[in-house]
C-alpha cells in the first residue's frame, strides 16, 4: 500500500500536484484508506484513486494534518470525472436529498447544474480559493420542484457571485465563539428568570456585535421577537451571501452536490437515503467523510488576505486618510475592522452542524488543526487580553440592504433558508481589492458603484459617503484597494 500511495501522489503532476517531499507521502499512508482500482494506469483521469479515512486521520493526530491539507488542495483543484461519480443524473441540486421527477440531468447545465468540474473552476481569482469573474456566477435554487431549469430569470434561481474563501478557518472559529457567547447569554437569562420568578431581558452581544435581545419568562419560554441578524437558534452562520451555512463542512457538502454532482456519504448515503448511490451515477459512496475533511482542512488553512505594502507615496497617504474616513462615515459599524478570537484550534466536525453533515456526536474522534502553527498566524496581532485580532472587516451579522429609494441589491425573488430576500450577511472586506466585480451577483464593476448601492441599514453610511467631497471618497477607495489577496 505504501508504494501505491506514494506512486499516486507522485503522478499527479498533470494537475500541478506533484510532491517531492517523501515525508509527506509516507505520512499519507495512514491518511488514505483502501486503494480503489490499484490497476489504474498512471495517466488515469480519475481523481479518486484513494479515499481519505476520517478515523485514521483523527487517530493519527497532528502528524497527519500536512498530508490531509495537501489532499484537500488536490481535490479542490481536481476536475471530477464521470468515473468519480460526478453528474447526479437522477438527483436535483437540493441540499436535502431529492430525486429528479423524471428523465435524467444532462452532464452539465449552466443554470441548474452540475455547472463545474472543479472547485477552482470558480474559486480561482487571484489564486485557488479566491473569488471569480462574473462569468463564474452560479444559479442556485433549492431544487425541490425545479430539478432542471434553463433560465437565468430570478424567478427560477438566485444568481450568485463567487465568494473568496481566504481565511475561512479563522472566520468559522469566530462564528463558533460568537454562537457559544449568544447561547450562553440565552441560557443564563432563562436560568435567572426561573430563579427570580420575573421576566429577564438580555442583550445578545458577542465580540462587540449586538444581535438584538431576548426576553426570558419564568416558565422557560423565550420571546425571540427582538433577535436581529441571526437565526432564532442563535447559531452564527458565516458562509454564503445570506449567512446560512454553519461550517466549511456543510458548505463543501452542498457545493460538491450542487456544482459537481458529487454526493457525500454523510448526506446522500445509505443512512439517510437507503442507498449507496442516491444519484444513480454508477459510483457508490463517491465522497467519503474523510474526503470532505480534506477539503475542509485545505480551506481552513487558507491564509487570510493581507494589506498591500508596496505603494507609491500618493497612494499610501490617501489610504491612511481613507482608513480614518472609513470609520468616520460609519462604514466600520458593520464592516468592523477586526474581531477578537480566543483560540486558533480548528476542530472537524464542527460543534453546531445538524443532521446531514457529520457531527461531533457521530464520530469517536475529531480532527484538530492548530492554525497558530500556520505561517499566516505570525501576521495576526493580539489585543491586551491575548486574543488574536482577525481583520475581516465584517460583523458576521445579517442586515437589511434595501429601502424604498435605494434598492439595487433587492433583486432576488427567492428566499434562501428563510432569510428575507433583501437581507444579506455583511461581506468580509479583507481582500476586497482582489474580488471585483462586487455585490451578491457580481454586477457592480467598481467599489464606488457598490457603495452607492447600499440601502436599508447601511443607507446612513452610503449617504455620508456621497455627501463627502470627491477627494474624501477617493481616499476611501484608496484604502479599500489596499486590502488584497496575495499568493503565498
Amino acid at each position: 500500500m505504501e508504494a501505491v500511495v506514494r506512486h499516486r501522489l507522485a503522478t499527479k503532476d498533470t494537475l500541478g500536484m506533484k510532491r517531492s517531499d517523501l515525508g509527506l507521502a509516507l505520512s499519507a499512508i495512514l491518511v488514505f484508506g483502501a486503494v480503489d482500482r490499484v490497476d489504474g494506469a498512471s495517466w488515469d483521469e480519475r481523481v479518486f484513486a484513494t479515499h481519505v479515512d476520517f478515523d485514521a486521520v483523527a487517530k493519527q493526530g497532528e502528524s497527519a494534518i500536512p498530508a490531509l491539507i495537501e489532499r484537500g488542495r488536490i481535490l479542490f483543484k481536481a476536475k471530477f470525472t464521470t468515473e468519480d461519480g460526478a453528474g447526479r443524473p437522477k438527483a436535483t441540486q437540493a441540499i436535502v436529498p431529492t430525486k429528479r421527477k423524471r428523465g435524467a440531468n444532462p452532464a452539465f447545465s449552466r443554470t441548474s447544474g452540475p455547472d463545474s468540474n472543479a472547485c477552482s473552476g470558480c474559486h480561482n481569482d487571484p489564486i485557488a480559493g479566491g473569488s471569480g469573474d462574473f462569468v463564474a456566477d452560479v444559479f442556485v435554487s433549492e431544487g425541490f420542484e425545479s430539478p432542471q431549469f434553463d433560465n437565468t430569470d430570478p424567478t427560477f434561481s438566485s444568481e450568485r457571485h463567487t465568494t473568496p474563501l481566504m481565511g475561512s478557518g479563522l472566520v468559522e472559529l469566530l462564528a463558533r465563539e460568537m454562537t457559544a457567547d449568544l447561547q450562553e447569554i440565552r441560557n443564563g437569562a432563562v436560568k435567572q428568570s426561573r430563579a427570580s420568578g420575573v421576566d429577564v431581558r438580555a442583550d445578545l452581544v458577542s465580540k462587540g456585535v449586538r444581535f438584538g435581545s431576548i426576553l426570558a419568562h419564568p416558565d422557560g419560554i423565550v420571546d425571540l421577537a427582538s433577535i436581529e441578524g441571526v437565526d432564532a437558534d442563535l447559531i452564527v452562520r458565516p458562509f454564503s451571501r445570506k449567512g446560512v451555512f454553519t461550517s466549511l463542512r456543510q458548505f463543501s457538502i452542498n457545493a460538491m452536490n450542487i456544482h459537481h454532482g458529487m454526493e457525500a456519504m454523510e448526506r446522500f448515503g445509505v443512512r439517510w437515503t437507503g442507498t449507496h448511490d442516491f444519484a444513480e451515477s454508477g459510483v457508490p459512496d463517491a465522497v467519503t467523510p474523510g474526503d470532505i475533511s480534506a477539503l475542509v482542512a485545505f480551506q481552513a488553512n487558507l491564509a487570510p488576505p493581507t494589506v498591500k505594502q508596496d505603494l507609491p507615496e500618493d497612494w499610501r497617504t490617501a489610504a491612511a486618510e481613507g482608513a480614518k474616513q472609513f470609520t468616520t462615515l460609519g462604514c466600520a459599524s458593520c464592516h468592523i475592522s477586526a474581531l477578537p478570537l480566543k483560540s486558533l484550534t480548528f476542530t472537524d466536525p464542527a460543534p453546531y452542524d445538524m443532521a446531514g453533515t457529520l457531527r461531533e456526536s457521530e464520530s469517536q474522534n475529531s480532527i484538530r488543526i492548530d492554525l497558530s502553527k500556520a505561517a499566516f498566524a505570525a501576521r495576526l496581532q493580539k489585543n491586551d487580553k491575548g486574543e488574536w485580532l482577525i481583520p475581516l472587516f465584517s460583523d458576521l451579522k445579517r442586515h437589511l440592504m434595501v429601502d424604498a429609494a435605494v434598492n439595487a441589491l433587492g433583486n432576488e425573488l427567492q428566499a434562501q433558508r428563510f432569510v428575507e430576500r433583501d437581507v444579506f450577511l455583511t461581506p468580509r472586506l479583507w481582500g476586497v481589492a482582489s474580488t471585483a466585480p462586487y455585490g451578491h451577483r457580481g454586477d457592480f464593476r467598481s467599489l464606488d458603484e457598490i457603495i452607492r448601492a447600499h440601502g436599508g441599514e447601511a443607507r446612513f453610511a452610503r449617504d455620508a459617503y456621497l455627501d463627502s467631497d470627491k477627494s474624501m471618497r477617493d481616499d476611501v477607495i484608496a484604502f479599500l484597494r489596499t486590502l488584497e489577496i496575495k499568493a503565498p
